[in-house]
């Protein structure tokens, strides 16, 4: 069974399609298919059915390997993905230091796949 990572009671918890790993949504993000391609939704505001990962290249790449995205938003075919790493790649590369800070800081009271440390 996968550890659950509820970080605030009553807070919504969805399934990264990477991992496996169960996460507040707002730990997650959002990814929706437009026009053949999955692309990032991070506001979480785009219409149609969302599939949710760790804004993590590790997440995504598993998540490539296993077909997951695709199969999560019930595409018919193969979706393009190129924007999606694109934007993960940004997130977690040497963008502005602050949102490196805070991911380091998560690191440190989380374990590898978001649970609660021991």
């Amino acid at each position: 069974m996968r550890s659950s990572s509820a970080g605030v009671r009553g807070s919504p918890i969805r399934t990264c399609v990477g991992c496996g790993v169960r996460a507040a949504k707002s730990d997650l993000l959002r990814v929706v298919a437009v026009g053949g391609e999955a692309v990032a939704d991070p506001a979480a505001r785009r219409p149609g059915r969302g599939a949710y990962l760790h804004p993590r290249e590790d997440c995504v790449e598993r998540a490539r390997r296993r077909r997951a995205i695709p199969r999560a938003l019930r595409a018919s075919g193969p979706l393009a993905d190129g924007g999606l790493v694109g934007y993960v790649r940004s997130l977690t590369g040497a963008g502005d230091g602050q949102a490196a800070g805070r991911a380091e800081g998560d690191r440190a009271r989380r374990g590898p796949h978001g649970e609660p440390a021991v």
